[in-house]
């Protein structure tokens, strides 16, 4: 039996990473039905949408600059495209204020740090250097993406309670980092794969600690249950005369 090749494998887990990527970014769909249902965004941020943005286009850039990236950019692309999707529904639905502190956060993240990047890489950078530019970039925004969720794990910890980080989410997050980690190994894209190294361990970390916390609110229920039950059918004292 013949052994796939390098390039080969690289495709296989770009292809992956592309539909596991694609799951993810539809993930806020129940989200969105949720405002639409209440024509109301009270509640919800746009900080993530914003922030999943620029992530999508610095790796746009990236695979733009880059020879052979077809796979980044094909993902990215669509990634582009959904969440500015989400952006304007979110603006839609906004009250006054948010509508300005989301279209000010665009303006000033997703059009003027973007914008800079774009401008000091082209203009001040040469071909090989812009390429290695960008990919840290990419890199560093990747592991900080990554870490984001660190306060929902100390939340976990703290409340022993997973109703804010859902089995699913952590699954699929784990499932595209590990695809993508395997698409950088073999591609030798080292920009793309040690990113995802991170991704990968605060997945599990994350579906470790719900499998761990996830019946924690059942059992502390339960047992408060348990408590009002037994001091129900416990023997009361009998009550002293109201006359002495």
């Amino acid at each position: 039996m013949k052994f796939l090749s390098n390039e080969q494998l690289a495709f296989v887990f770009g292809l992956l990473g592309n539909i596991v990527s694609f799951m993810v970014f539809l993930a806020p769909i129940p989200t969105f039905y949720t405002i639409y249902k209440k024509k109301s965004s009270k509640g919800f941020q746009s900080i993530p949408y914003v922030v999943a943005l620029l992530s999508a286009m610095l790796l746009l850039y990236y695979g733009v600059l880059k020879t052979n990236a077809f796979l980044i950019i094909s993902i990215n692309g669509i990634g582009c495209v959904i969440e500015i999707i989400y952006l304007i529904f979110y603006i839609v639905h906004a009250s006054k204020k948010d509508k300005i502190t989301t279209m000010s956060l665009i303006l000033l993240v997703n059009v003027a740090a973007f914008g800079l990047v774009m401008a000091v890489t082209l203009f001040l950078l040469g071909e090989a250097k812009r390429v290695s530019a960008v990919g840290w970039m990419c890199a560093v925004f990747n592991i900080a993406v990554f870490a984001a969720p660190l306060s929902i794990v100390r939340q976990v910890i703290r409340t022993k309670s997973v109703e804010y980080m859902p089995f699913s989410l952590s699954f699929f997050l784990t499932l595209c980092a590990t695809m993508w980690f395997f698409y950088g190994l073999f591609t030798k894209d080292y920009y793309i794969a040690l990113p995802n190294v991170l991704g990968f361990l605060l997945g599990v970390a994350q579906m470790i600690l719900y499998l761990k916390y996830k019946n924690s609110g059942k059992n502390d229920a339960e047992n408060k249950g348990s408590q009002e039950m037994k001091k129900f059918h416990e023997p009361q004292p009998p009550e002293a005369d109201a006359q002495c």
